[in-house]
């Protein structure tokens, strides 16, 4: 066996134990990764390989994996540093070879690292490192005589040898892998969140007034507590310690190191007690300070792409002539047309709100639009204005099967400010894109929603506060989930959908549409093999995930990979029917062993994906647009009574609750103990976000424009 496969063999043994996940399907799943798979692919076409993990295990087992190469580059770096020093001894590199745990190899090496000066160094440059020695042995012979032998020039008395013999021997104790593991034990169950508010800064600090004297358990604070903190910390509001009782864990820390009670453990004691407020707390704190942001980071990025994931398969409402509504009092509501692909036609500006009240005008020229486009539905934003204007178009005598939908226009102002929408409309301002962004919306919400910066689509808790290049690598695998899930009209699709087809990225997404361009619609998905650079993994990578409608292969328009079409075949040849007979035909379909195409790489569970394809080919997972209407009486939140019940949508999910529009302008906040007749451990189980529910009003806050709701049924 060569180093590459000790090596995966070795990793697949940890990571199997880390995750509790299957062995030879983490060995498959990193070999896969390693000739250059991605995780959608993996998920979908190489199921026999893993066991038929999900796209979440295939995930963790990717980050995992690639946590372990790290730490190898890491062993590397300090082996190397170590070595260079001279103090590499063969049973020294054997347990930094044989470690696994990035804090515990940390521990390591900390007494190699390379420091500046401390107070043990200069202590040893004069020469006490024996002094210290003997008293760490805790003897019986007096500290006070053995230290009157150190006495020099530079160590004048016998108190600054012991004191720079503490100090050498309180950085022992630091160093101490056995001490600090013992320290790191007492955080976890013990080390308390304390924080208090700075003096003169209270009323800057209002909204967090909740923890301007505030004391819990570090083992029980949820992310979004933590993160508030943090953030009011950073802020310079708050003042916060992470820390255990100072006098129980001395007492625990000496049990381990302080033997007895003679003059030499008393000297180790106060060299303990010097050692733990210096060096090893800070040290310490530190490291929980970063393992709890890292948590609640974690915590928080997965609402944030759980939120996502469920925005971007938002039903859309497909290919129709839509006008879409940018909404606004003073600058007027503006409007576009587009057509059945998404293309812009027309767009104009209407003032029917104060303060220009141009409203007959205003139903005039949208009627003679509904009719000059063709117009099948309406969309509009449901920002300020929103309401209004939707009670505008529901006025309007038109054809009553134009459907009038409130859209999230959440990130469209970023959008219509980026380059993307620069390169898609360089003739149009900005309030144009918006408006066009707001109607592609209904068209097709993922198609849209991939142009614009996950974290300006507002469905998230503290995302400004977490790791931003974690969050950034969380959400695109999202995106790139989400995208490769429902499938892409090749001929269609742009350029910035195109980078998140799997195998794909920038160049050859520009490479495809620049194709397309040159050449005309794609046939069939072979032809994808004529565009520049398209290597033959890229191919197999990306085909599967890419449709062809209307082609010259009907199996170019499902889910079924090229590299089965054979297979597909034998089936038709089996039931004797043409292959375009056997799509969507139940009765030929179910007359097909599949033990008869059981082979070495093909194995029920992707026979049975095949099947599920041939029933309903290109079927798009996300359903279909319901209508929804608010409450026609409520408009501001001067119109709320307690006890109303209202209709909303579910805009937003956090671990604490989810937030409500209620078609006013402030959200109405659902706590977690409010949104069911029954515990709930996590909103994500009972709610989900673009939910319509019901919602009574249990409290209304005026002047900080809060409402609070709930969806309990009684």
């Amino acid at each position: 066996m060569n180093n590459t496969q000790n090596t995966i063999k070795l990793f697949t043994d940890l990571i199997a134990s880390k995750l509790k996940l299957p062995k030879n399907g983490i060995h498959n799943t990193i070999k896969l990764i390693e000739e250059g798979s991605t995780i959608p692919f993996i998920a979908r076409y190489r199921k026999e390989a893993t066991g038929s993990l999900d796209e979440v295990q295939l995930a963790d087992v990717a980050k995992a994996y690639q946590k372990l190469k790290d730490l190898i580059k890491r062993k590397e770096t300090i082996l190397d540093s170590i070595e260079e020093q001279g103090k590499l001894s063969p049973g020294l590199k054997q347990k930094i070879k044989n470690c696994w745990d990035q804090v515990l190899l940390e521990d390591i090496y900390l007494p190699f690292k390379k420091k500046r000066k401390t107070r043990a160094s200069i202590a040893k440059e004069k020469g006490l490192e024996p002094l210290a020695l003997k008293i760490y042995k805790q003897g019986h012979e007096s500290p006070f005589s053995a230290a009157k032998a150190f006495l020099s020039k530079e160590v004048p008395d016998v108190d600054q040898a012991l004191q720079g013999a503490r100090d050498i021997i309180a950085e022992w104790i630091n160093e101490n892998e056995k001490t600090r593991n013992r320290l790191r034990g007492i955080y976890r169950k013990y080390a308390v969140v304390k924080c208090k508010v700075i003096k003169k800064k209270e009323s800057e600090a209002i909204k967090y007034k909740d923890y301007f004297d505030y004391e819990e358990a570090l083992s029980k604070c949820p992310s979004h507590r933590m993160l508030a903190i943090r953030r009011a910390e950073e802020d310079g509001f708050l003042r916060v310690k992470i820390q255990p009782d100072e006098v129980e864990t001395l007492s625990a820390l000496e049990k381990m190191i302080v033997e007895g009670s003679n003059e030499n453990a008393l000297q180790v004691k106060e060299a303990l007690a010097d050692a733990y407020k210096r060096l090893l707390n800070p040290s310490i704190e530190t490291e929980f300070r970063k393992s709890s942001k890292e948590l609640a980071d974690k915590e928080a990025i997965k609402v944030f792409s759980n939120n996502l994931r469920q925005l971007l398969i938002s039903p859309p409402l497909g290919q129709k002539n839509i006008l879409a509504i940018d909404p606004g009092f003073r600058t007027g509501c503006k409007v576009v047309c587009l057509d059945e692909n998404g293309d812009f036609k027309h767009y104009e500006t209407i003032f029917p709100h104060p303060p220009q009240k141009q409203k007959f005008e205003a139903e005039e020229i949208l009627i003679s639009l509904i009719e000059k486009y063709k117009i099948e539905a309406i969309a509009i934003g449901d920002g300020t204005a929103g309401r209004e204007t939707y009670t505008l178009c529901k006025g309007l005598k038109m054809d009553a099967t134009i459907q009038i939908i409130m859209v999230n226009e959440s990130g469209a102002s970023i959008y219509s400010a980026s380059k993307t929408a620069r390169e898609e409309f360089p003739n149009q301002d900005v309030t144009v894109r918006g408006a066009i962004s707001i109607g592609r919306r209904l068209m097709d919400p993922l198609a849209e929603l991939v142009k614009i910066d996950p974290k300006s689509i507002g469905v998230g808790q503290y995302q400004h506060d977490v790791n931003q290049s974690a969050l950034k690598t969380e959400l695109d695998q999202v995106v790139e989930s989400c995208v490769n899930l429902v499938g892409i009209n090749l001929n269609t699709a742009s350029q910035h959908l195109l980078t998140y087809v799997s195998g794909l990225g920038p160049t050859l997404a520009k490479n495809i549409v620049d194709h397309r361009s040159e050449n005309g619609d794609f046939k069939n998905r072979n032809d994808l093999k004529k565009v520049k650079r398209m290597g033959s993994k890229a191919y197999e990578q990306a085909a599967g995930f890419l449709r062809v409608k209307n082609g010259d292969n009907p199996l170019d328009n499902s889910a079924v990979h090229p590299e089965r079409y054979k297979l597909v075949k034998q089936m038709a040849m089996e039931v004797k029917v043409k292959l375009s007979s056997l799509l969507q035909n139940e009765e030929a379909l179910s007359k097909i062993d599949l033990q008869n195409y059981i082979s070495g790489d093909v194995g029920l569970p992707t026979l049975k994906d095949i099947i599920g394809e041939l029933k309903k080919p290109g079927l798009d997972p996300r359903g279909n647009v319901k209508a929804f209407e608010f409450h026609e009486g409520i408009k501001s939140i001067e119109d709320l009574k307690i006890g109303m019940r209202l209709p909303g949508l579910i805009t937003n999910i956090t671990k604490f609750g989810a937030f409500v529009n209620i078609g006013i302008k402030s959200d109405g906040m659902v706590h977690i103990s409010q949104l069911a007749n029954k515990f709930v451990k996590d909103p994500a189980d009972v709610v989900k976000l673009q939910q319509q529910v019901m919602a009574k009003v249990i409290d209304i806050d005026l002047i900080r424009k809060r409402i609070q709701l709930s969806l309990k049924e009684n």
